[in-house]
């Protein structure tokens, strides 16, 4: 399993924000990085998305396309976001 999560330093001890599913004493390997909320995306990634944007294109355009689109996703998010913890 590999995820990134936020944790704080206190007393010599990093703590996690958010539950770990692990065993007691189970060894991980820990990579850390103290930037700031949200520049843990990859930038690379970022800059590329930013050469497939079409500027053409308006947010209520967008708005209108997704109405669309029958049913609603929400269940699925839901789902993800319990089953990564």
């Amino acid at each position: 399993m590999t995820r990134s999560l936020q944790a704080v330093y206190e007393k010599g001890v990093l703590r996690p924000l958010e539950p770990l599913l692990l065993q007691e004493h189970q060894q991980v390997t820990v990579t850390v990085s103290d930037q700031a909320d949200g520049d843990w995306l990859d930038a690379a990634f970022l800059r590329h998305l930013e050469t497939q944007a079409d500027d053409s294109v308006t947010l209520e355009e967008v708005r209108v396309a997704l109405a669309k689109i029958p049913g609603s996703m929400a269940e699925d998010f839901h789902k993800e976001r319990n089953d990564r913890f």
